[in-house]
């Protein structure tokens, strides 16, 4: 296990010269590096773990990420398995990680500076409160999101107090235990630090502090340079009180030669406070869950939007039957979907959403669809989409059914930023048909679904509805796991022109798609090959034509090289081609950001005009980054010229690229990869799907805590534009439908920010734990440009029982010989009562050590017996229980020998004295 952490730590810990504790940084002691080692250790724990109770073997084949994803997904289906899922969740927690120090860099709590430490308990408290609360209503973005963030003050801790001064060696159990008092805290008139004119002392601390074990923490000022008298610093150039006596500062955030110890000891401590951390969450969630919140999860999630007006009768069954080959088709291979999603819209009505792990009742709710009602009148289509998109994970793949026009057509800017920030692939499936209720797709409505379709990397298939199961077959490619885009284009209007694309050793199930009318075209391998578009089987491949689209699938030999197609058509038409394979790559536009722990962070709308473009890009291949190298990244257009724009690439090490694009291409923009795949030793390319382009309106917010259920939250925010000023109409929408009051427009200066309102009120009936995905959009006077940013807010209910489970022994009863190489006929069992006292109710218990069987009466009594039964053999056990807001109670038990069988000479009574017996209550 040490050589798979060292070599993923390194892989996730992005390595610009910097300092450490910082949200990126060189060295290993960094936000990046605490958080990826304890959460690999973890993930490792767990996957072991998961592997032993199904009687299968854990054996990662090597010490990438991608080989350990195989390790958890592996051994029981067949097929690619990528790693790109697990990469999007740890980029998303150490995004947030980093925000931190730029959205909070003046927050005490946030850091625990100036001894704020009540207050940065609760932050960490209540976050773990939200993250429990998402987690069992699958909201695993929410709850990543705010992992990130209350592992930063965790962490911070750490660095930021006297902790490991004091002589503690692990955690501060009571920093994520609200029911246990934080002790001996220097008030705010005790003196607690010795003045230090170098400004770097080994230990500023005053003996009597030390002596008496307070606890306090740097004074950190930005703006200021008053603290309490006799109050330690944090230090460094950024804080204006390491100036005022007493001088210096006490921070371990950077590795120095007057603080390497304290520095170490801090690293260690805050590593292990966060695998601390991470296995409370794991207990309260269950394996599962634990690992779908961290990514671990097969990459296919199929997610259907279904048009159920009248007229849908033949949709809808053609959409059930698709459901049900997938089900049947790909259960127990890697391709089997991790998760069904089905989201009905009518009119006026859409929804409810429906997700599901569970294929058969996947199949019992797409079974429950009924056409009825609608006619000629537009639906609501859109509005179904955006509780789609903001409901799925990111980067799924979402089918859209309908054969009308949307009602809603005012979500369309909406769509396109969820669209974009989520990254999901958006397809359309519009038909027509004959009869009573046949309705007509005008052809504004067909453009404005192409036009999401593209802007998401997706297709705009239009068909007859007696064609429509001829069409489907897009669906069962791409709900597969590993897909990846080799290359998508799209010309309007149509015209002659030859694409080429580079297919490396790595990639199966290749297929080309073509839609468009009145087309001919010619395709052809690297030997020169060539099959034209009316020869249905070839030697290339097989050709299908139904409706505006062409479907080529490749035949499975002679595919590694460069190929090209030349496409004649006058009519507008897309091309696209893709196939499975684990190279990939993950990115988002970021900017930079200063203060005293500088980083990246990511960008929530549209890159800004007029300044270069900056990307982070992690390229994820067979057998790690090693595996890999990058040799062009860059934009291009997707309905325009093929130049690229490159960009400026600095290795960031292990992976991680840092792409610079001085000069941003003039409308919607890709990210296109090549590189070399040193295992095949062939060149690849790789494209993103999703459209882009750039704006001189920017947006800024910042969410600092939970909204509670019936209470209005207060959401400030601040737009700019460096474009022409004047009035900017703006557009919040939420996908819960919440009430909001916010204005509707904001007059702008150029260069200046304006500062605006916006307050949200959940329902008073909200489940805790529900996320609500906020869009603000502005737009400028003459609706040319426009820019927006996305919130993911978390609904939690205030908490008041913070007592684990607790649990009292109630019989031991063993027979078990003192040579244990005698156990195997021998038994022992264990029986405790478990209660939560006058807490929510325990809702589940679960053995977590031991090979022997548990069992428990019903939940629901107010005191809870739990038996337990194993071999002699087995002489550990440990069971969790876990109340109905995630507080976490463990009960252990052992057996323990002193070792060998008793000497032939050993009376009986101190035979049985041998015998040690203990229970321990572990919350």
């Amino acid at each position: 296990m040490t050589s798979l952490l060292g070599v993923v730590l390194l892989a996730f810990a992005l390595l610009t010269p910097s300092e450490a504790f910082v949200p990126i940084g060189g060295g290993t002691s960094t936000h990046v590096s605490i958080t990826g080692t304890a959460i690999l250790q973890k993930i490792t724990e767990t996957c072991r773990d998961m592997a032993e109770d199904a009687g299968d073997d854990f054996n990662p084949t090597g010490t990438s990420p991608e080989e350990l994803v195989q390790a958890c997904l592996g051994p029981k289906a067949s097929g690619e398995v990528s790693g790109s899922k697990f990469h999007s969740a740890l980029q998303e927690i150490y995004t947030q990680n980093g925000l931190i120090d730029r959205d909070f860099i003046n927050s005490a709590p946030h850091h625990f500076n100036s001894e704020a430490f009540l207050e940065g308990r609760s932050l960490i408290t209540t976050g773990m409160a939200a993250i429990k609360a998402n987690i069992r209503m699958e909201n695993f973005n929410a709850a990543r999101e705010t992992l990130g963030r209350i592992l930063h003050t965790l962490q911070d801790f750490y660095s930021h107090s006297n902790w490991v001064e004091l002589g503690y060696t692990g955690p501060y159990v009571n920093l994520i235990r609200p029911d246990l008092p934080l002790e001996n805290l220097a008030d705010v008139n005790t003196a607690t630090c010795s003045n230090c004119d170098s400004g770097t002392c080994p230990n500023q601390i005053l003996p009597n502090i030390l002596k008496e074990k307070k606890l306090t923490s740097g004074y950190m000022g930005i703006f200021s340079a008053a603290k309490p008298k006799g109050k330690c610093s944090h230090g460094g150039a950024a804080d204006l009180t390491s100036t005022t006596v007493p001088r210096g500062g006490i921070s371990k955030d950077e590795r120095r030669p007057d603080n390497m110890q304290l520095h170490d000891a801090a690293v260690k401590a805050a590593t292990d406070a966060t695998l601390e951390l991470l296995e409370d969450i794991r207990f309260a969630a269950g394996d599962e869950d634990f690992l779908r919140m961290m990514g671990i999860a097969r990459s296919s999630v199929v997610c259907f939007v279904i048009d159920t007006t009248g007229s849908m009768s033949d949709d809808i069954e053609e959409a059930r039957s698709v459901v049900y080959q997938i089900i049947d088709s790909k259960k127990g291979t890697q391709d089997e979907p991790s998760e069904y999603i089905l989201v009905p819209f009518n009119d006026p009505g859409f929804g409810p959403m429906i997700r599901t792990t569970d294929a058969e009742k996947m199949k019992t709710e797409i079974s429950k669809l009924k056409a009825n009602g609608g006619g000629d009148t537009p639906e609501m289509c859109l509005s179904g989409l955006q509780l789609a998109l903001t409901g799925a994970p990111s980067s799924s793949h979402i089918y859209v059914f309908t054969d009308a026009g949307p009602k809603d057509i005012a979500l369309k800017g909406t769509i396109i930023a969820l669209i974009r920030s989520t990254k999901s692939t958006v397809s359309f499936f519009m038909t027509t048909g004959k009869g009573r209720r046949r309705r007509s797709l005008r052809a504004s409505d067909f453009d404005l679904y192409k036009d999401l379709a593209l802007a998401s990397g997706g297709q705009a298939i239009q068909v007859t509805k007696a064609q429509l199961p001829q069409a489907t077959d897009v669906i069962l490619d791409t709900s597969t796991s590993a897909l990846v885009t080799v290359l998508q284009r799209a010309r309007t209007p149509g015209k002659e022109e030859t694409f080429s694309f580079m297919l490396d050793e790595s990639l199966k199930n290749i297929t080309v798609y073509i839609t468009g009318t009145s087309i001919t075209f010619t395709l052809t391998n690297p030997s020169g090959v060539s099959q034209k578009q009316n020869e249905a089987s070839g030697k290339l491949g097989t050709i299908q034509a139904v409706g505006n689209l062409w479907r080529i699938r490749l035949n499975s030999d002679n595919q590694t090289g460069n190929w090209n197609i030349n496409i004649k058509s006058s009519q507008p038409y897309t091309i696209k081609v893709t196939g499975q394979s684990t190279i990939t790559f993950i990115y988002d536009f970021v900017e930079s950001f200063g203060g005293p722990h500088p980083g990246y962070a990511t960008l929530s709308g549209r890159p800004q005009a007029g300044q270069p473009a900056t990307l982070m890009l992690s390229v994820i291949g067979r057998k790690g980054p090693t595996s890999m190298s990058v040799t062009d990244a860059g934009l291009i257009l997707v309905s325009g010229p093929e130049a690229v724009t490159n960009g400026t690439m600095t290795d960031m090490g292990n992976g991680n690229i840092l792409v610079t694009v001085d000069k941003v291409p003039e409308g919607e923009f890709v990210v296109l990869l090549k590189g070399m795949d040193k295992v095949s030793n062939t060149e690849f390319q790789r494209q993103s799907t999703t459209q882009m382009s750039i704006s001189k309106v920017n947006i800024q917010a910042v969410v600092g805590s939970s909204l509670a259920p019936g209470e209005a939250f207060r959401l400030p925010f601040s737009i700019m534009t460096q474009g022409a000023g004047g009035t900017y109409t703006i557009y919040a929408r939420n996908d819960r439908d919440y009430p909001m009051t916010y204005p509707t427009s904001l007059t702008l200066s150029t260069g200046q920010y304006g500062n605006a309102t916006l307050m949200i009120t959940p329902l008073p009936t909200t489940a805790s734990g529900t996320d609500v995905t906020l869009t603000i959009e502005a737009k400028s006077p003459s609706g040319a440009d426009s820019n927006y940013i996305i919130l993911r807010l978390s609904v939690v209910t205030k908490i008041t029982d913070f007592t684990a489970p607790q649990c009292k022994v109630v019989s031991v009863l063993e027979d078990c010989p003192l040579d244990v190489s005698q156990c195997q006929p021998f038994q022992w069992q264990l029986s405790a009562n478990l209660t939560d006292g006058n807490g929510s109710g325990i809702q589940s218990i679960a053995l977590n050590q031991g090979n022997g069987t548990l069992t428990h009466s019903s939940l629901s009594q107010p005191i809870v017996q739990a038996n337990y039964n194993a071999s002699c053999c087995s002489q550990i056990v440990e069971f969790v229980a876990v109340d109905k807001v995630g507080n976490v109670g463990k009960c252990y038990h052992s057996i323990v020998y002193s070792g060998g069988p008793p000497a032939l000479t050993l009376s009986l009574p101190l035979w049985l004295a041998l015998l040690v017996s203990t229970f321990i209550v572990r919350p």
